[in-house]
């Protein structure tokens, strides 16, 4: 009898233990997750590498890519720049304790969905037949589809109840996108697959917006309420368009430019649409546009030697921008110090000053509210 009195003693404090476990471990989570989750939509801007399970050109999954990543030992994860893209710096700087994890990542499962998750993909547009000639990659329209399998992975998390209140009083939305509508898809040479051959300036930009509408109210319906949706860039500006149109320094190519703001001014009227419209949404619009420019305009008063040339490119020409970032690619020493990390995309230090403007910059570049104000509604 006592032995199996000291069996079932031993079993109680098992059982013991395991409960004081299993409710620390409940309280790690809820403790991590106060500062919510972000749930990034994209292109190559905030691809977090979701196109490193693609069969695609478009791929930034080999060195020097992400070499000041610090999170991964310096090692390429599929962003395309040296270290951090935006949405990971404002992800930090919310507080949220874990980067948004591709979705198409095997690891992406379980509780780790509930710190957030990017869908972004390079290459990716609002348009389903945007970046084409890149073969595969996540368009808007997939993007959200997804979102929605891992809406009801949510659920089933927490409860249709919980879920609902953590994605819309907890969780932000953030939408990068429509650089690639106007570069790989509308700019293309029209003997390409570009849409400039049947459609008007105003009827594509039309298109772009009243699809992005749709978008951005079926991710309304699967309860997002706290939306940062960026504008389009100086894409006129970026080192592949100095390079490919033999441009000087300080010269930008005006008609992708004018292009980028036709398609803003539509953007800043459809988010007051929404914001009118959807019953307790906050859409905020980051004007990325402006933030790039001024970048680029005064790249030295913010500690930069080049806003032109890649960091990382070819050696040859005099941007260093015709081929992608790459193992044979030719690599800057001074990588803090340019504005661009290769061709098209911003450097981390760049990303850095653009993340701060959104998380605490006033309404000339993020507006009604800033990322940290929008956290706390």
């Amino acid at each position: 009898m006592a032995l199996i009195s000291f069996h079932n003693y031993i079993n109680i404090i098992e059982v013991l233990v395991l409960f004081i476990i299993l409710n620390c471990t409940t309280f790690a989570i809820s403790q991590d997750l106060k500062n919510g989750a972000s749930f990034i939509f994209g292109d190559s801007l905030v691809d977090a590498g979701n196109n490193n399970y693609l069969q695609t050109l478009s791929k930034a999954d080999s060195p020097p890519n992400g070499i000041d990543f610090e999170a991964s030992g310096g090692n390429p994860t599929g962003r395309f720049t040296n270290g951090r893209t935006i949405g990971d710096i404002v992800g930090e700087e919310l507080g949220q304790t874990r980067y948004a994890m591709p979705f198409l990542s095997p690891n992406t499962t379980g509780k780790d969905i509930l710190y957030g998750v990017n869908y972004a993909s390079g290459a990716g547009g609002i348009m389903n037949a945007t970046g084409k000639l890149f073969v595969n990659r996540l368009s808007m329209d997939v993007q959200v589809d997804y979102f929605n399998i891992t809406r009801k992975e949510i659920d089933n998390l927490l409860g249709s109840s919980n879920a609902r209140e953590y994605l819309q009083k907890k969780s932000i939305f953030s939408i990068t996108i429509g650089s690639n509508d106007f570069l790989n898809n509308y700019l293309l040479p029209v003997v390409s697959m570009g849409e400039r051959i049947s459609q008007t300036p105003d009827a594509f930009v039309d298109d772009l917006i009243n699809h992005l509408r749709l978008q951005l109210t079926r991710i309304y319906q699967l309860d997002g309420r706290k939306f940062i949706v960026g504008n389009v860039g100086p894409i006129g500006c970026i080192p592949y368009q100095k390079t490919i149109n033999q441009l000087g320094e300080n010269d930008c190519v005006s008609l992708p430019n004018k292009l980028a703001i036709q398609y803003n001014r539509r953007l800043k009227d459809l988010l007051h649409e929404l914001n009118e419209n959807l019953e307790g949404s906050t859409f905020v619009l980051a004007n990325v546009y402006d933030l790039v420019m001024e970048l680029i305009t005064n790249y030295a008063n913010y500690g930069f030697v080049s806003a032109s040339k890649a960091c990382c490119g070819n050696s040859g020409g005099q941007y260093a921008a015709i081929l992608p970032c790459g193992p044979t690619s030719s690599l800057c020493s001074d990588r803090d110090k340019h504005v661009f990390w290769d061709a098209y995309h911003p450097s981390q230090a760049a990303n850095l000053i653009i993340a701060k403007q959104l998380l605490d910059g006033d309404t000339r570049y993020v507006s009604p509210v800033n990322l940290r104000q929008l956290r706390d509604l």
